[in-house]
């Protein structure tokens, strides 16, 4: 799936139209707040992102989906009718992997998401994280404990990686809210004690490698 954040329709519903021809299922959204409505039960596999947006801008949208640790790993491609470059610097520093500018063609459009998302599939399919007796298929999506797959909501998977590839560091409930939840998450740091609770149990006897740090938060040890 690849979102396109376009509030322009003519050139959203002709990017949906070409993808899908090309074989790549696709959706648009007009604004940042539809996005990241999206985003909190769907992870494309990489986003279009125009600059100039109503509400907040691209470079802003940008900013938040490399800061949040559920979204900052989609590859994103920016489109935008700005072709100073400023502009393209902009973006590449804050996070960009590639700036097409308007007016572009559909099929370079095509060429450049399939050269993206294949560095990004040989960078990420073999990708395995580890602690103790557990073990993460990231490209996957898949968790196994002592060999066994076991099955996570997706906030929890992404719980457990942040935790994995923060071995040794203890992460606070506020740190672990911002970056699962995102910015405008208006829950209580109470629902990292919940999820951390339910990670356990499905992780069984290998739960207790999530070590409570009292008043902070949590993590698991180095020697994990």
């Amino acid at each position: 799936m690849i979102y396109i954040v376009e509030d322009d329709s003519n050139i959203s519903e002709l990017v949906v139209y070409t993808l899908k021809m090309a074989g790549f299922d696709a959706q648009s959204f007009t604004c940042g707040t539809e996005l990241f409505k999206q985003l909190e039960n769907n992870i494309p596999e990489l986003i279009l992102l125009d600059i100039m947006l109503p509400g907040e801008d691209g470079i802003i949208i940008l900013k938040k989906i490399r800061k949040t640790f559920q979204t900052h790993k989609i590859p994103v491609i920016m489109l935008t009718a700005k072709g100073s470059e400023y502009d393209k610097v902009t973006g590449l520093d804050c996070g960009a992997d590639d700036y097409v500018t308007k007016p572009f063609g559909m099929m370079e459009l095509v060429s450049r998401i399939k050269a993206v998302l294949r560095r990004y599939s040989d960078n990420t399919e073999k990708k395995e994280l580890q602690a103790g007796n557990i073990i993460v298929d990231v490209g996957k999506h898949k968790v196994y404990v002592n060999g066994n797959e076991i099955s996570l909501t997706f906030k929890e998977f992404e719980m457990l990686c942040m935790l994995i590839e923060s071995k040794g560091l203890v992460l606070s409930r506020n740190k672990l809210l911002e970056s699962i939840w995102g910015y405008d998450f208006d829950g209580e740091t109470r629902t990292i004690d919940v999820h951390v609770r339910s990670l356990r149990q499905k992780l069984g006897n290998s739960g207790n490698i999530i070590e409570t740090v009292r008043g902070i938060g949590y993590r698991i040890g180095e020697s994990s």
